[in-house]
């Protein structure tokens, strides 16, 4: 199968400031250091990879005060150039909420929803050309989903997280093509019922194990052609390219050290 690659504009924030000194998820562990330098370089080689590939990155700017602010997946979700604001469950990330907001309106995003419900941005909602894929169980308020589909105009489709090593959508699927709808998920990230509507609605997904699940291979990023992954998800790469897909694996061992990697370090701008 012939893959093209479409130009992303992405968004992203250095982590200038990064550094795990309290634990909101089960991969923070404050009793291990993070190495900044290796942390600054290991995200610069992301952000050079999407530009290398062609695509945009916009950069917002750190604050001393919110380490996990690098995670700039959360902050908001862009469809057609609407912005829904986050709503962060944990008052640690809560001001990372404005920061993200403030850069909208100040790059020319003129309609900006600051929502009544938790959601913590592309943490849980992923988009396809069909639906607008809702993850709920740890963080995102199942009020939420309303609220997203009432302002986006999108059909959600509510998606029950059980296991809190995969508290995000980001951590348990991710959107290989989004107009063919097309993605990859861990099966036992989900509730059985949860399940049993992404079989029905993708029944040709990728289905990851566990071992390239805990090795946060599900918290990619595609343009439909090039997959970057965390470089520990070594299962996935020839399901990939038996699908047509380019993975290309990345080094992001810093940033699990507070439970995100690939997607969470990227937000999609969509047009």
């Amino acid at each position: 199968m012939n893959r093209d690659a479409i130009p992303r504009r992405y968004l992203m924030c250095a982590p200038a400031h990064f550094r795990v000194t309290y634990s909101i998820n089960p991969w923070m562990d404050p009793s291990k250091p993070v190495d900044l330098p290796l942390a600054q370089t290991q995200w610069e080689d992301l952000r050079d990879r999407y530009r290398s590939l062609g695509h945009t990155v916009e950069l917002l700017t750190p604050r001393p005060d919110l380490p996990d602010m690098v995670f700039a997946a959360n902050g908001a979700t862009v469809i057609g150039g609407r912005v829904l604001g986050a709503l962060f469950a944990y008052r640690e990330r809560f001001e990372e909420a404005g920061a993200h907001r403030d850069w909208f309106l100040e790059n020319g995003f003129t309609d900006v929803l600051e929502p009544e419900h938790v959601n913590e941005g592309e943490g849980d909602f992923a988009v396809t050309a069909s639906y607008l894929l809702a993850g709920r169980g740890f963080r995102s308020s199942p009020l939420s989903h309303a609220e997203a589909q009432e302002f986006f105009g999108e059909p959600v489709i509510g998606l029950d997280l059980v296991d809190p090593r995969y508290y995000h959508l980001d951590t348990a699927l991710c959107v290989l093509d989004a107009a063919a709808d097309e993605i990859m998920y861990y099966p036992d990230a989900f509730s059985p019922g949860s399940r049993a509507v992404l079989r029905r609605l993708f029944p040709d997904a990728l289905l990851a194990g566990e071992a390239d699940a805990a090795a946060f291979g599900l918290n990619s990023v595609s343009d439909g052609r090039h997959v970057l992954l965390p470089q520990g998800a070594t299962g996935l790469l020839d399901p990939l390219r038996d699908r047509g897909f380019e993975p290309i694996p990345m080094d992001l061992g810093e940033l699990l050290k507070g439970g995100g990697s690939v997607k969470c370090c990227t937000q999609e701008l969509r047009a």
